[in-house]
C-alpha cells in the first residue's frame, strides 16, 4: 500500500513508520497535528514542531497543521483535512499509526480511515512492552525522553537518551510505581534523534527542562541534522 504516516517525532509513531516500510508498504508522507494542549489524548504535544526536521532528513513531504482547540473533534477535523490532502496528493491508501494499547485512539484512527475510504495500519498494536523497547535499541533506534508525568520518573529522565540499559532501570521502576513500560498511558514522551530511516542524525544544540516536582517536559530550543551543522 501507499501509506500516509500520522508523525509525532516520538518512537512509536517513527517505529512503526519503519515497520510498514520494512512490510514492504511504500511510506508517500508524514502527518502531524499540533494540539492546542499537552493533555491531549490523542496527540503528541511536545516539541511537536521539531518533526519538520525529523521528516527532512526522511526525505519525506511533511503535512502539517495546528488544532483548532483542545478538543478531540477539533483534533481529529484537523487530521482529516491534512488526510484527505494525502490522499489526493500523494496517492495514499491508507494510514500507519503507532497505537500499542489504546482503545481510544485506536478506534477515531479507524473510524477516520474508514470515513475517508482507506485502511488502518498499526504495526505495534498489543505488542509486549519489554520485548518493543529492546527491539528499539537493537534496530539502532536512538531517542530521547522529552517529557515525564508519573512516579519512579523524575526530572533526571528529561533530555536523556534512552539505551539500552536504561530500558532495563526502566522495566524495574515500570513494575514498581505500575507505568506502562511503553510510555502508552502519557507517562513519558519521546523524540526520535536517530534510526535507520534518517539520512542524518538529529542534533539538539540547546535545550530547556521545566519541572513542577511531579511531571516536566524538555523542550528543544533549538536542533539541526549534522550534515547542516
Amino acid at each position: 500500500m501507499n501509506l500516509a504516516s500520522l508523525f509525532s517525532g516520538g518512537k512509536d509513531s517513527t517505529y512503526s513508520t519503519f515497520l510498514a516500510k520494512n512490510q514492504g508498504h511504500a511510506i508517500r508522507c508524514l502527518l502531524t497535528v499540533l494540539p492546542k494542549s499537552d493533555e491531549s489524548l490523542l496527540l503528541h504535544h511536545p516539541n511537536a514542531s521539531w518533526t519538520k526536521i525529523q521528516a527532512q532528513s526522511m526525505q519525506l513531504p511533511h503535512l502539517a497543521t495546528h488544532a483548532s482547540s483542545e478538543s478531540t473533534q477539533d483534533e481529529m477535523a484537523a487530521l482529516e483535512q491534512i488526510l484527505l490532502q494525502a490522499k489526493n496528493d500523494f496517492d495514499v491508501d491508507g494510514l500507519v499509526h503507532g497505537g500499542i494499547l489504546s482503545e481510544f485512539q485506536k478506534a477515531r484512527f479507524d473510524g477516520l480511515c474508514k470515513k475517508c475510504g482507506l485502511k488502518a495500519l498499526s504495526p505495534l498494536w498489543k505488542r509486549d512492552s519489554l520485548e518493543y523497547m529492546a527491539e528499539l535499541s537493537e534496530n539502532g533506534f536512538e531517542y530521547i525522553i522529552t517529557g515525564v508525568s508519573s512516579g519512579g520518573l523524575d526530572d533526571s529522565w528529561l533530555g536523556r537518551p534512552v539505551t539500552k540499559n536504561d530500558v532495563g532501570i526502566l522495566a524495574s521502576l515500570s513494575a514498581k510505581y505500575g507505568f506502562n513500560l511503553n510510555f502508552e498511558g502519557g507517562e513519558a514522551e519521546t523524540f526520535v534523534i536517530n534510526c535507520p530511516l534518517f539520512s542524518s542524525p538529529v542534533k539538539i544544540l540547546q535545550g530547556k527542562n521545566f519541572w513542577d516536582g511531579y511531571r516536566g517536559r524538555f523542550e528543544i530550543v533549538d536542533a539541526r541534522l549534522t550534515n547542516n551543522a
